[in-house]
C-alpha cells in the first residue's frame, strides 16, 4: 500500500501541475482571450483523463461545453459542429483497416503460436550471449508485429518467457526490461494501428508511413538485442548462458535410429540411410522427407538465384517511337513533311526542296513564281544524287499542274513518314531483346549466398534439423503473414484496407491449420475486434470535436503565435515537440497523445519545414515511452498481472528504464540519419 500511496502522490502532484500552470495562464495574461479559454479546456482535459474519466467522452464532453460557450450558448450550432464532426470522421475510409487488423491479431494470437515460436527461437539462439533475452525480443517482435496488440503479447510472454528467465538465473530487471520493450514494438512496426491513427489524423498515406516506419523499427528491435547481448556478454550473472539441459533437443524415434547422436551431420546420414542396409529399419517415406526438409534451404537458394539472374540480366525496356521519330526528321526537312508540291504559275510558291529553309527563289518577272524545273541556280537535285535527297515516293508530284491543296501536300507528307519505318531494318528491335550481361554485385552476392549454404548444410546436426522443423510450423508461417500483407502495401498491391482483409483471413487460416479455430474462438475474436474498434473510433469522433473546438475557441492559432514567437529553428522545435510528447507519455497512452496533441502539433510543421512523414517516424518512436514511463506504463501493469508475486512493479519500472534510454537513442539517429526512414517510402513513390 505505501508503494500505491507514493504513486497517487506522484498522480495528484502531476494534476496540481497542470492546473496551477493554467491558472497562472489566466492571471498572467493582460487580457483572457477565448484562446486561452480553449487552453484551459486542453489542461482540464488533461485532469479528467488522469482522474480515470474515459478520454473518448471525456474529449467530446469537454468539446460540447466549450463549443457552447464559444457559439453564446447557442444549442443549435453546437449541435451541428458535433454532427458534422462525426460525419467527417466516420467517412474517412482509412479506419476501415483498423478492424480488420485488431480481428486478425486476435485471431493470430489464439492460434497458439508464441509457445512454439520462442521455443524454436531460443533453441536456435542457443550458443548467443542472453539466448533467452534475445530469443524473448525477436519474439516479441514477431508477434507485436502480426498481432499489434501490446498487452496480448506483454500478456503472454509474460506467462512464458518470464518464468523461463527467472529459472535460468537471469535479472528480474532484465526480464521484465525485455519482455515489455519487446512487447511495445507493435505500436511501431507495421501493420501498426498507431500509423493508421496518426495517418487518419495527421492527413498522412498510411502506406508511406508504413514502408517509413519499417527500417527504423528493425533498428529499434537491433538496438534491443545489441544491449542484451552485451549485457550478457559484460555481466554473465545477469543473463547466464543456457545449460545443456535447456539446450536438449528431443529427437523423433525414427531418427535415433539413423543417427546415434544429435550432432551427428544430417545430411551424410540421411543419404547413406536411404542407400544402405538401415533403410530396412527406417521407412523410405520418412527419410525422403527429412531429405526435402532438409533441402529447403537449398530449393530456396536456387530459386532466389534464377529470379535474381532474371531481373540481373533482363534487357532495358524501349519504347516504340520510331513512328514519331520519322514524322520528326519530315518536319525538320522542308521537302519532307510540310512542303506544298510545285505548281507552275502559282502566286506564294515554296522553296525547292534541296534549297535552303529560308532561301527564297529567284523572280523571274512576275512576283514570287516558282522557278522552272530545267533552270539553274537552285533546282531540285536529281533523285540518284547524295545530300538531303528525299526517297523515291515521298514527293511523288500529283498528276497534272495547278494550285496544289494544302491537305493533298499533307496527305502526302505523312504516306512519306508512315511507309518510311517499312524500310529500316529490323536488327535494332532483335538487339533490343537480347540480355545483358549480370553485374558483378549479382556474382559477389551468388558466391557469399553459396558460401553461407555450405556452411550451413557443413554444421547441420539432427538437433539442428529439429530446430528448423520448429521454425518451420511457428516462425515461417508468422512471417509469411506479415510478408504478404507489408508487402502488398509497400509495393503497391493493395490498399491498407485491402491488405489488412487479406491479414484477417490469413489468421483465420493459421487458426485453421493448427486446429485453434473453434466457434468459441471466432465469438470471442469478433466480440473484442469490436470493442477495440468502437473505442478507436469514438476517440476519433471525441478528438474530431474536441480539435474543432480548440480551433474555434482560438487556442491553435495561440500555441502557433507562442511558438512562432520563440524564434525557433528546425532542430529546437523539432526538440521541443518531442519533449512535449515524452512527458505526456507518462500520465497519457499514445491513443491519448496522437488524438489530442498531433492536431495541436502538425499545423506548426509547415513553417519550420518539416515533413510531416518523418514527424510522424519521430513521434512513433518517441510514444513507445507512453507503455513504458511510470505512472500510467501500461505494459508493466500487464506483466505484473501474471508475474510471479516476488515480482514488484518497482523491479519491472527498474527494468524498462535502459530500454527507454535506448528509445532516446534511436530518436537520435533517426534525426541525424534521416534515410532511415524515409529512404524506402523516396524509393518506392517518389
Amino acid at each position: 500500500m505505501p508503494k500505491l500511496r507514493k504513486e497517487l502522490w506522484f498522480g495528484f502532484g502531476l494534476m496540481a501541475i497542470i492546473v496551477a500552470g493554467a491558472a497562472a495562464m489566466l492571471i498572467g495574461a493582460e487580457k483572457v482571450t477565448s484562446g486561452h479559454i480553449g487552453l484551459l479546456m486542453l489542461s482540464l482535459v488533461v485532469v479528467a483523463i488522469m482522474l480515470g474519466f474515459p478520454t473518448a467522452f471525456t474529449l467530446m464532453g469537454m468539446g460540447m461545453i466549450f463549443t457552447w460557450l464559444a457559439y453564446d450558448r447557442d444549442w443549435h450550432r453546437t449541435l451541428d459542429l458535433m454532427v458534422q464532426s462525426t460525419f467527417k470522421t466516420m467517412a474517412n475510409d482509412v479506419l476501415i483497416a483498423i478492424p480488420l487488423f485488431v480481428f486478425m491479431g486476435y485471431l493470430v494470437e489464439r492460434a497458439n503460436l508464441i509457445e512454439k515460436l520462442f521455443k524454436s527461437l531460443h533453441l536456435s539462439l542457443a550458443r548467443v550471449p542472453g539466448a533467452l533475452g534475445v530469443a524473448t525480443l525477436v519474439t516479441c517482435a514477431v508477434f507485436a508485429t502480426a498481432t499489434g496488440i501490446v498487452g496480448a503479447v506483454v500478456t503472454l510472454m509474460g506467462l512464458l518467457a518470464l518464468p523461463q528467465m527467472l529459472r535460468a538465473g537471469y535479472s528480474v530487471q532484465l526480464s521484465a526490461g525485455a519482455i515489455t520493450a519487446g512487447g511495445c514494438l507493435g505500436i511501431l512496426i507495421p501493420p501498426s494501428v498507431l500509423l493508421i491513427v496518426y495517418g487518419a489524423t495527421a492527413g498522412v498515406s498510411v502506406v508511406q508511413l508504413y514502408a517509413g516506419a519499417f527500417f527504423p523499427g528493425i533498428m529499434l528491435a537491433g538496438l534491443y538485442v545489441v544491449y542484451v547481448i552485451l549485457l550478457a556478454k559484460i555481466k554473465p550473472s545477469l543473463a547466464p548462458p543456457l545449460t545443456p539441459e535447456q539446450r536438449f533437443v528431443p529427437l523423433p524415434p525414427l531418427t535415433r535410429r539413423i543417427a546415434a547422436s544429435g550432432e551427428a551431420r544430417a545430411l551424410p546420414a540421411l543419404l547413406q540411410a536411404l542407400k544402405g542396409r538401415r533403410n530396412q529399419e527406417v521407412p523410405t517415406g520418412f527419410l525422403l522427407r527429412e531429405l526435402l526438409i532438409a533441402a529447403l534451404p537449398l530449393l530456396l537458394f536456387v530459386f532466389v538465384a534464377l529470379w535474381s539472374h532474371q531481373l540481373a540480366t533482363r534487357p532495358a525496356a524501349v519504347e516504340d517511337t520510331g513512328g514519331l521519330q520519322q514524322m520528326g526528321a519530315g518536319v525538320a526537312e522542308p521537302s519532307g513533311g510540310l512542303a506544298e508540291p510545285s505548281s507552275v504559275g502559282s502566286g506564294l510558291a515554296e522553296p525547292p526542296a534541296a534549297g535552303s529553309g529560308l532561301a527564297e527563289p529567284p523572280a523571274t518577272g512576275g512576283g514570287l513564281a516558282e522557278p522552272p524545273a530545267d533552270s539553274g541556280g537552285l533546282a531540285e537535285p536529281p533523285a540518284d544524287s547524295s545530300g538531303l535527297a528525299e526517297p523515291p515516293g515521298a514527293l511523288a508530284e500529283p498528276p497534272g499542274s495547278g494550285p496544289a491543296e494544302p491537305g493533298s501536300a499533307t496527305a502526302s507528307a505523312a504516306e512519306g513518314a508512315l511507309a518510311a519505318p517499312a524500310a529500316e531494318p529490323a536488327a535494332p528491335a532483335a538487339a533490343a531483346t537480347e540480355r545483358v550481361p549480370a553485374p558483378a554485385s549479382f556474382w559477389i552476392g551468388l558466391g557469399v549466398g553459396a558460401l553461407a549454404l555450405l556452411v550451413y548444410y557443413g554444421l547441420l546436426s539432427f538437433n539442428r534439423l529439429e530446430v528448423f522443423k520448429m521454425l518451420l510450423t511457428s516462425f515461417f508461417p508468422l512471417l509469411i503473414l506479415i510478408l504478404a500483407v507489408l508487402g502488398s502495401i509497400v509495393m503497391g498491391l493493395a490498399t491498407p484496407t485491402e491488405a489488412a482483409a487479406v491479414g484477417a483471413f490469413g489468421g483465420f487460416v493459421l487458426a485453421v491449420a493448427y486446429r485453434q479455430f473453434t466457434l468459441d474462438v471466432l465469438k470471442e475474436s469478433v466480440f473484442l475486434t469490436a470493442k477495440t474498434s468502437a473505442m478507436v473510433c469514438w476517440l476519433f469522433v471525441g478528438s474530431a470535436i474536441f480539435s474543432a473546438a480548440f480551433a474555434l475557441l482560438g487556442g491553435q492559432e495561440l500555441v502557433e503565435q507562442w511558438v512562432l514567437g520563440m524564434n525557433l529553428s528546425k532542430t529546437q522545435f523539432l526538440v521541443l515537440t518531442q519533449v512535449i510528447i515524452f512527458i505526456l507519455g507518462w500520465p497519457l497512452e499514445w491513443t491519448e497523445i496522437i488524438v489530442i496533441f498531433m492536431p495541436i502539433f502538425i499545423p506548426l510543421l509547415d513553417n519550420f519545414g518539416v515533413d510531416p512523414l518523418f514527424f510522424g517516424l519521430l513521434v512513433a518512436l518517441n510514444l513507445q515511452t507512453a507503455f513504458l514511463s511510470p505512472p500510467v506504463a501500461m505494459a508493466a501493469f500487464y506483466l505484473k498481472g501474471v508475474s510471479p508475486p516476488h515480482v514488484t512493479l518497482n523491479q519491472i519500472f527498474a527494468g524498462m528504464l535502459p530500454f527507454m534510454g535506448i528509445q532516446i537513442i534511436a530518436i537520435v539517429l533517426l534525426y541525424q540519419f534521416p534515410g532511415i526512414g524515409l529512404w524506402l517510402p523516396q524509393l518506392l513513390y517518389k
